[in-house]
């Protein structure tokens, strides 16, 4: 299943504590391995809960850097023809450590770009992208919206993560109910999206970056 937390902040002085806070609130998504990546002087940090299905072995752990050391990946799912696209990469002169999709979707943004690649994709994701050039976060959501991505403002900080235990676990969050929620909870017995149950934190829609 996997879950991925994070934050984007110039105020955070705790970067790692505090991701490693979100993860271990979704710990039970990735029981296999997990870990937090950190870069404090662009204010970025990611988090991932592991469970190991393609690659077992450490060479996919997560959070992920690609090849060049320009992108820094925490990801949650399955891109189906990972196989496929690690063929056309190989014959592009890409090479593999490993045989996880999380290498081969880092070798596609590095060789085709992210949005080209995204289109690419087959499969179920949700994933933080960091772009070590570009100091860009990039949040990326499956067309079908099979995995979840929440994300909002924590004080000065901006946070996501696959569920919304993690980003209850910051420190400064104050968790007041969505009446606007609550009343589509009522009428629909779900909250859809891009509203959540909290104020101020919201759903990446389906099929978004």
């Amino acid at each position: 299943m996997c879950g991925i937390a994070g934050v984007l902040s110039q105020s955070e002085r705790e970067l790692g504590v505090t991701v490693g806070r979100m993860v271990t609130a979704i710990r039970y998504r990735g029981p296999d391995d997990s870990g937090v990546w950190t870069d404090l002087a662009a204010g970025i940090g990611l988090g991932h809960a592991r469970l190991s299905i393609l690659d077992l072995s450490p060479e996919g752990h997560q959070p992920m850097t690609s090849a060049t050391g320009r992108y820094v990946l925490a990801y949650n799912g399955e891109v189906y023809n990972f196989a496929e696209l690690r063929a056309d990469l190989e014959t592009g002169g890409a090479v593999f450590r490993g045989h996880s999709d999380t290498e081969v979707i880092l070798a596609a943004f590095e060789a085709w770009g992210i949005d080209t690649s995204v289109q690419r994709f087959v499969g179920m994701f949700a994933f933080a992208l960091w772009d070590r050039v570009e100091r860009r976060l990039h949040l990326v959501r499956d067309r079908l919206g099979i995995k979840p991505l929440y994300f909002g403002w924590v004080g000065s900080s901006f946070v996501f993560a696959s569920e919304l235990k993690a980003i209850r676990s910051c420190k400064e969050f104050d968790p007041v109910v969505d009446r606007g929620a609550l009343a589509l909870y009522m009428r629909l017995a779900y909250v859809p999206a891009p509203h959540s149950i909290y104020r101020g934190v919201y759903k990446l829609m389906p099929g978004c970056m």
